[in-house]
Parts: structure tokens; C-alpha cells; sequence
């Protein structure tokens, strides 16, 4: 198995890409032959030779021949055929992250003095270039923002045990480029990597049960350990270098402005396993991983700050602080440090014993631990200032700096958590607590105005609305146990651990309101006798469905016009986060209205605060499939109108996209590096906008064309009474719910409704069977309602691609959908379909809109192929296709055994295994899962 890699170029860099691939190729042909004879390698040779032979020309006979060749393996082999194949492309993706990292690194070895496109420091040149004063550069630094926010959405199909192997095996591959190894250190080091394909072969790939919300706490922790404490501040660093050298004689310490917040242990939304008391635990753990990594980085400090006060002269205060310590900290002689001559040794220790006595609940308001985080800047600010006195400052700035920054961006509790829950939990609690007050007999069907008079009239009213004599139904002291659990975390762990509760499903300004109440009645939110408001937990409502993106500017208005939701607003620096959903909004409205929709939602909800004059940030709940809104971080930045992202952004990292852009330090590093770069570039288009004379007009079409593909779309997916039983049939979306990959279920509710059925496993199950139906249904119909066939349309619509950014975006995103398709597998899938005239019916209408669309896309682009636009990509799909059809074939079989079986009331756990393996597998292949 040594055929597969990316696009090769005659560099010697993609050669070294080459090589890795058939260097692992070789070693897990190794491991066949070792665990299953010479025979298995044989058969999987076969299938390969002959998958890679009907994608050079398919003909119908060998079709069937290979497909006869995969239903004939028996239960063993087909076993070991599907690990295989799906082992094989996890060493692919390995080979092709770390050439990522190579070609960065043989870029900034090669360019020179050259700057490379998309750094740090092209943005900052072009800020000198295009003559923005220091004074502009500086508004712009303290105005940008970026908030990265991990979640738990299931979609990393990888178990932390396989992930562990891979990075083994990661940093072995890439010790291959070490010119100084010699011969021998080359066996072993091959010795050692056959030793890992091993152990990779004998572990079990899928979980034994779903993991527990604080196993995905830990699973999201590990890439802080492992990549973000150490890369993040790089990245701060590079920015504060680069404006050092274009723009000299400056002070700059750039702001946070780039940081972390997480969802997972603080979203709720269908997942009753999140509780108050689940988010109070993630919280202490996220502490827990700050202060050992501080404490850990300090044990090092004392190797390094070996000064001698026999050989220099610190700073009074330094001993002054040191003696402070002393008095109030009895130190372990084992913990202190005995050379007196050695005072930053000694600090450090007395340092480090007060951020353990963080972790002991004891300590609490003594002066034996640090109080904030701004406690512990302080002593190292006295560090700082001490070794500067004695002309130490590169030691000051190479570790000093570095931790506090560090300090500035983790705090003590990490990253920020977010609260999330679905407007209608809300709802009905405040039914419940309203009807025992006596204040409204059925809140629930109140009309819109009512309520929210009713909500703007408890918000004014100090009383407290709920008694600890009154008993409540079970979910509604769970919803109320979370905002207490808030108000006692921001209360142990400052202001700024949690700041934002996220209403799922927001559909009218109640829906908000209900959660300040909520939030008054703890504290969170309250009005003083003098009027004056404060706010601590901001309501942030999440806008999903294509109703929802319509109506969001109008609710927000009728908020703002509040006047104590404006006090609110205003207690939070004038600034108000809205989310807007990718995902579900793509499943209610198709790929073209979705994201047309979210541009016109964007563009009136900036224009709608400009009249409040309060600053908008939007968080954007963006997927890692193209389905859900994914694409690449910098892209997504870019892609936002530039007059809206003033107010700063935050952005959802999900499942594999964690791991893909964040196991690494280098991808780690280039992806943020990346982003930054995108942001100041944001910033001087929103400054420098450049006017298009035909942009309205080009809105006016898409407008057009995403209300043709509306209806294309939900005529399809909404309207067609066998569309959803046939989608069930058609695609492995029953499995996916047992693949144990997310402590959350599938759907919302225990409901067979399509409305219920969360998005991921939605675009999960059509990429698995090929399809990729979200990313691209629907897109052809709109395109050719306006084509209509007529040239002068035609040129109109490539104008449109040449000079349309939004419209550039849309149809290069359309492409790598219909690149990664494949409607003749798909057919495979669609056989499975119960009911012959529907699937018939229905895989014709999707066959003929893939059709449509492709041939569209190749006339507006001018391009001979799909994805001729980039040929890496184009190339990598080409050459990984082969390897995925066997899993896919393989998948047909046996969920048609595996469901025949369990229609005759029987089951089998190993033919429910082999269809898990094929699900991870074609998630590796394709690189995508949900």
C-alpha cells in the first residue's frame, strides 16, 4: 500500500511527502504479512489494484466483478481488509500534516527575506505600505478580536488512545529529516515505527461506551497541554516583532485579542448529562491545567534564573517581595530554595507554592495564594523589572514576558465557558416559577407582547421572583441551579470565566428576556436603587433557521428599544454577541440560501446597532464539514462582510478540526498565525472599503437564485413524504448513533422527526454514503434560474466569480463538494432504499441536480475540471479516491447484512463492529466526518 499521496511536484520537499507515504505504505505491508500472512496482503493488493483500475475507466463488467471480489471476503478478511484500508489513511494524514509543516519550514528557509503570503508580517506590511499611522495601527490592535471556541460536537470519530499513537508516530516520521542520523539511528528509528504501526493495528479503534461529558472536558484540555500554552503567545510575540520593524520607536504590548472559550461542560442543549454541577467540575479542572502548566514552566524558570546576588545587584523590591513571602508562607524544606545567594530560585519557590494553594479551597482568602491571576502578573512584573536592573532583559523577555502573557490569556481558569441551552427549557420553567407566583396561570401561550411586557416589568422589579420554600419540577431547579452554579464560579474564578449564556433556537425577544430574569434572580443581573444596571452573564441569542436569520434583525431592534435591556447592553462595554447558526440553517434552507441569508442577517444586524450605537460580535457557529459552514479559519474571517466584524468575532472549532489544526504546534501556529493576519486584513478593508458599481446588483441575483434554490431544496428534503424514510435507508445515519463518539444524542428530542435531528449526524450520514447532499443540493436550479441558458447571463454570472468575493467563495466552496462526491458509489448506497419508486424517483432528482450543478460550476469558472482552481487539492482527491471505495462498498454490504439480521429480531455485535470500522475508515479517507 505505497501509492497514495498529494500532488508531487519535481520539489524535493514534496519528494520528502513521497517518501514518508511509501515508507509507512511499506512498514504497514509489513504488519499485514506479520498479523495475517502473506494472503491478506495479497487480497488487499488486489482490491486496491482494481478500485484504482475502475477509477481509470469504469467499465461495467469489472464493476461488478469488484464488487463480486468484496462481498465474497469471508467474516475474518473482510475484517482485516476494513482496518487496513482505514489504518492506511490514517498514516496518510499523518505524513500529509507533517508536510504541512515542512513546506512552512523550507519556505521561511528558502524566501529569505521574502515575506511569505498570509503571515503576520505580510498584513502588518501592507499596513505600512498603505500609510496607516501608528496612531491607526493602534486603534485597530485594541479593536480586533478573536474568540476560538472549542465544543464537543461529536465528529471526532478518534479515540484519545489512537490519537496518542498518531503523535508518536508524527514526531518519529519526522525525525526522518534529521540529516545528522546515521545508519543505525535509521533502523531504529524504522524498528520503533513498525513497533508503533503495531500497537496502532492491536488497539481498538472505537470506543466501548459514549464518553462522559468530563472525558470530552479532558479530550479538549489535551490540545491546551499539548500545543496552545506553548503556541498561542508565539503568535502574540511574532505580531509584537513585526510591528516592532515597520513601525519603530513604539511601545506595543498588543491587547488580548486572540484567545480560547470552550462550550464543552457548559452546553446543555439536549444533553441532560451537562449539569450545574458537570460545569462546576469542568471549571476546576480547566484551573487544575493552568496551574500545573504555570508550575511547571517555573520549575524550569529556577534552571535558567541562576543569578547570584555575589555577581549582581537586583532590585529592592524583589527582596522586599521575598521577604513578604516569608512571613506569610511556611515552605517545606523540600519545596524551598537553600542558596540565599540565588533570590529568583527563591521567589520562584515561594511562587509556585501560591499558585498550588490556588487548588486548595482551605487557603481561600489568605495571603498564602494567589487571589487572581493579577496577583501572580504582579510578582512576575517584579521579576521582570529586577533582571532588567541588571541588564538581564533578554532573559526578561525570552521567559518572563512570554509567561505573562501566558498568565493574561489562561488566567486560572484556561479558557472561557460558555452556557447553552434551548429556548424552549427556558420557557417552560418560567411557566412553571410564573403560574406558583400566581403572576401568569400560562405564560407559554401568552402572546409575544405580553410576555415581554411581563419580562420587562420583573427585570425592573427588585423582588426576587422565586422562593427557597417553593418547590419546582426537576427540570426547572436544574435550569435554576445553573445560573447560581454561574453566579459562585464568576465569584471563585472572576468575571471573565463566564460571560455568555447562548439561547439555541431564539425565535422572539422573549426568548432573551427570560434568561436576564433568570440571571436577576441570582445576582447576575440587577438594577441598583440609583438605576444604575449590572450585568455579569450576557444573553446571547442563537439565530438557526432561515425564519430565524430573517427575523433576528427585528427582535434585536425591539430589545435595544428596552430601555433596561439597553442599560444591560451598556454594562457590558456597549457590546452585544449574536450567534448565528451555519448548521442549521443549511439542513432548513440548503447551501445557497444559507449562506445568502446569513450575508443579508450580518449586514442588517450591523446596520440595525449602528442606530443604538452599541458594537455587534457575532459568533459564528461554524462546522468542519462543508455541509455546516467548514472551510479554513483564515477563509472564514474573510469571508464576513468587512463592516461587520468591528465588534470582533468568535468562531466554533469543532470535533476533527480541533485535532487536525491543533495536535500540532506547527499547523497549531500557521492556522493562528493565519488568522491574525486575516483579522488586521479585515480591519483595512473595513477602513478601505473598495466599492463595487455592480455589487447591488449582484445581490439582487444571488437573491433570486437562493429563492429558486429554496424551493428546489425544500421541495426535496421538506415536501417529499418518502424523502426522509429514504434518507434513513440510503445512508448509515441508524449506525452512526451507536459509533460512541459524543456524550451527546443524536437528536434533541426522543423524536423520528426530521425537524429533530441534529444537523451533524445530517451531513455525517450523507458524506459517509458519498453523497454530500448538504454541501451542493439545489445550487444547479438556482444557478440555471438565472442562466437560462443565455450568454449574456453566462458572462454576468463569471463576472460575478471574477469579482464577487462572496460569490467566489460560494461556488469554489460548491466545487470541493461536488470534488469529493461520487453519485456512483452514492447509487450503492441509494439501493438500500425500501421502497423502489421513491428511491428511484428521489436518487434521480439528486443525480440530475449533481449534474446540473457540475456542468454550471465549469461554465461560470471556465474550467476544463472540477477543482482545476486547485490542483492540490483536486490531485489529493483523485488519489485518495481509490483507497475510500472499498470502505464504501464494503459499508453497503454490510449494513444491508447487518439490517436484515435486526429486521429478524437478531443482531450481532461483530457486524455492527465491521460497520463502525468502515464509518471511521471513510471519515479518515475523506477527511471530513460531520
Amino acid at each position: 500500500m505505497t501509492e497514495l499521496t498529494t500532488t508531487v511536484s519535481k520539489s524535493n520537499s514534496n519528494n520528502l511527502l513521497r517518501r514518508d507515504v511509501r515508507f509507512l505504505g511499506n512498514i504497514l505491508g509489513e504488519v499485514l504479512v506479520h498479523q495475517g500472512g502473506n494472503e491478506l496482503l495479497e487480497i488487499v493488493e488486489k482490491i486496491r489494484e482494481t478500485s484504482k483500475s475502475l477509477r481509470s475507466l469504469f467499465l461495467p463488467e469489472l464493476h461488478n466483478d469488484f464488487k463480486e471480489m468484496i462481498n465474497s471476503l469471508d467474516a475474518e478478511n473482510r475484517h482485516q481488509v476494513i482496518r487496513a484500508f482505514a489504518i492506511y489513511f490514517q498514516l496518510v494524514n499523518i505524513a500529509e500534516q507533517n508536510h504541512r509543516v515542512r513546506r512552512k519550514r523550507d519556505y521561511e528557509r528558502s524566501a529569505g527575506e521574502t515575506v511569505q503570503p498570509g503571515s503576520i508580517e505580510s498584513a502588518i506590511q501592507e499596513l505600512r505600505e498603505r500609510d496607516f499611522s501608528p496612531a491607526d495601527v493602534h486603534e485597530i490592535m485594541n479593536t480586533m478580536s478573536l474568540e476560538l471556541v472549542m465544543t464537543a460536537h461529536p465528529t471526532e470519530a478518534m479515540r484519545r488512545a489512537i490519537l496518542d499513537i498518531h503523535k508518536r508516530i508524527s514526531d518519529d516520521v519526522m525525525e526522518l529529516d534529521n540529516p545528522t542520523l546515521t545508519f543505525r539511528e535509521r533502523e531504529q528509528l524504522r524498528e520503533k515505527l513498525l513497533n508503533e504501526v503495531i500497537t496502532l493495528w492491536q488497539t481498538d479503534e472505537l470506543r466501548d461506551r459514549k464518553p462522559t461529558v468530563l472525558d470530552e472536558v479532558r479530550n479538549g484540555m489535551y490540545y491546551f497541554h499539548e500545543t496552545l500554552f506553548q503556541v498561542l503567545p508565539d503568535v502574540y510575540q511574532e505580531l509584537e516583532r513585526c510591528l516592532n520593524k515597520y513601525y519603530p520607536g513604539q511601545h506595543w504590548h498588543v491587547p488580548t485579542y486572540l484567545r480560547f472559550g470552550s462550550w464543552i461542560g457548559g452546553d446543555r442543549d439536549g444533553n441532560p448529562s451537562v449539569t450545574a454541577s458537570v460545569t462546576e467540575q469542568t471549571l476546576r479542572l480547566q484551573r487544575k491545567l493552568a496551574i500545573r502548566e504555570y508550575q511547571r514552566i517555573m520549575r524550569e524558570l529556577m534552571q535558567y534564573l541562576s543569578f547570584s546576588t555575589s555577581i549582581v545587584n537586583v532590585t529592592p523590591e524583589l527582596l522586599q517581595s521575598i521577604e513578604s513571602d516569608r512571613e506569610m508562607i511556611n515552605l517545606e524544606k523540600a519545596k524551598s530554595w537553600h542558596n540565599d545567594n540565588e533570590p529568583y530560585r527563591i521567589k520562584l519557590a515561594y511562587m509556585i507554592a501560591k499558585t498550588h494553594y490556588v487548588l486548595d479551597d482551605e487557603k481561600k482568602g489568605t495571603p498564602e495564594r494567589y487571589a487572581s491571576p493579577e496577583d501572580f502578573i504582579k510578582d512576575l512584573n517584579i521579576i521582570d523589572r529586577s533582571l532588567r536592573h541588571h541588564y538581564a532583559d533578554y532573559v526578561a523577555d525570552t521567559y518572563i514576558k512570554k509567561l505573562i502573557r501566558q498568565v493574561e490569556l489562561f488566567g486560572f481558569h484556561t479558557a472561557t465557558l460558555d452556557i447553552r441551552q434551548h429556548s424552549k427549557e427556558h420557557e417552560n420553567a418560567m411557566s412553571e416559577i410564573l403560574a406558583k407566583m400566581n403572576i401568569a396561570e400560562n405564560y407559554g401561550q401568552m402572546p409575544e407582547d405580553e410576555k415581554i411586557a411581563l419580562l420587562e416589568q420583573l427585570l425592573n422589579d427588585p423582588r426576587p421572583l422565586t422562593s427557597p420554600y417553593q418547590r419546582y419540577s426537576e427540570s426547572t431547579e436544574e435550569c435554576l441551579a445553573v445560573y447560581r452554579t454561574v453566579y459562585t464560579l464568576q465569584e471563585e474564578y472572576g468575571k471573565q470565566c463566564i460571560t455568555s449564556y447562548l439561547i439555541s433556537m431564539a425565535e422572539a425577544a422573549s426568548d432573551i428576556l427570560e434568561v436576564m430574569v433568570f440571571s436577576k434572580e441570582v445576582g447576575l443581573f440587577r438594577k441598583d436603587n440609583d438605576g444604575t444596571v449590572v450585568c455579569t452573564l450576557q444573553a446571547v441569542p442563537l439565530f438557526e433557521t432561515i425564519d430565524d436569520l430573517h427575523d433576528a434583525p427585528q427582535i434585536m431592534e425591539r430589545l435595544l428599544k428596552l430601555p433596561i435591556y439597553r442599560e444591560a447592553v451598556r454594562a457590558m462595554n456597549d457590546q452585544q454577541e449574536i450567534m448565528l447558526g451555519y448548521s442549521d440553517s443549511n439542513k432548513d434552507g440548503g447551501v445557497v440560501t444559507a449562506n445568502y441569508e446569513l450575508r443579508v442577517a450580518l449586514k442588517e444586524l450591523t446596520a440595525m446597532a449602528e442606530k443604538f450605537d452599541i458594537r455587534l460580535k457575532f459568533f459564528h457557529g461554524r462546522g468542519g464539514a462543508l455541509g455546516r459552514g467548514g472551510m479554513p479559519l483564515n477563509r472564514s474571517i474573510l469571508a464576513q462582510p468587512a463592516s461587520t466584524i468591528g465588534g470582533g468575532i468568535k468562531i466554533t472549532e469543532q470535533g476533527e478540526v480541533i485535532s487536525s489544526r491543533y495536535s500540532m504546534k506547527g499547523i497549531a501556529y500557521r492556522s493562528l498565525e493565519q488568522a491574525t493576519s486575516a483579522l488586521v486584513t479585515a480591519a483595512i478593508n473595513a477602513r478601505l472599503p473598495q466599492a463595487n458599481l455592480y455589487e447591488d446588483k449582484w445581490e439582487e441575483i444571488v437573491s433570486r437564485i437562493s429563492e429558486v434554490s429554496l424551493k428546489k431544496y425544500q421541495d426535496l428534503i421538506f415536501r417529499d413524504p418518502d424523502f426522509f424514510a429514504y434518507f434513513k435507508e440510503s445512508t448509515p445515519l441508524p449506525e452512526v448513533g451507536e459509533l460512541n463518539i459524543g456524550s451527546r444524542p443524536s437528536k434533541r428530542k426522543n423524536s423520528d422527526r426530521f425537524e429533530d435531528l441534529r444537523a451533524i449526524p445530517w451531513v455525517f450520514a450523507w458524506t459517509q454514503s458519498r453523497n454530500l447532499l448538504p454541501a451542493w443540493y439545489a445550487a444547479g436550479t438556482g444557478l440555471q434560474s438565472f442562466y437560462d441558458g443565455k450568454e449574456e447571463n453566462l458572462k454576468v454570472l463569471q463576472n460575478m466569480y471574477a469579482e464577487f468575493s462572496f460569490f467566489t467563495t460560494l461556488i469554489d466552496t460548491l466545487q470541493m463538494a461536488i470534488a469529493k462526491a461520487d453519485l456512483v458509489i452514492a447509487r450503492e448506497y441509494a439501493s438500500m432504499g425500501k421502497n423502489e419508486e421513491a428511491r428511484t424517483r428521489i436518487f434521480g432528482e439528486i443525480e440530475a441536480e449533481f449534474k446540473l450543478t457540475s456542468e454550471l460550476i465549469l461554465k461560470i469558472t471556465g474550467q476544463q475540471d472540477i477543482l482545476d482552481n486547485v490542483p492540490v487539492i483536486q490531485e489529493s482527491i483523485r488519489l485518495r479516491n481509490p483507497y475510500v471505495d472499498p470502505l464504501s462498498y464494503l459499508q453497503v454490504q454490510l449494513l444491508a447484512e447487518l439490517r436484515a439480521l435486526r429486521e429478524a429480531e437478531g443482531d450481532d455485535a461483530e457486524l455492527l463492529r465491521e460497520v463502525l470500522l468502515t464509518i471511521n475508515g471513510i471519515a479518515s479517507g475523506l477527511r471530513n466526518t460531520g
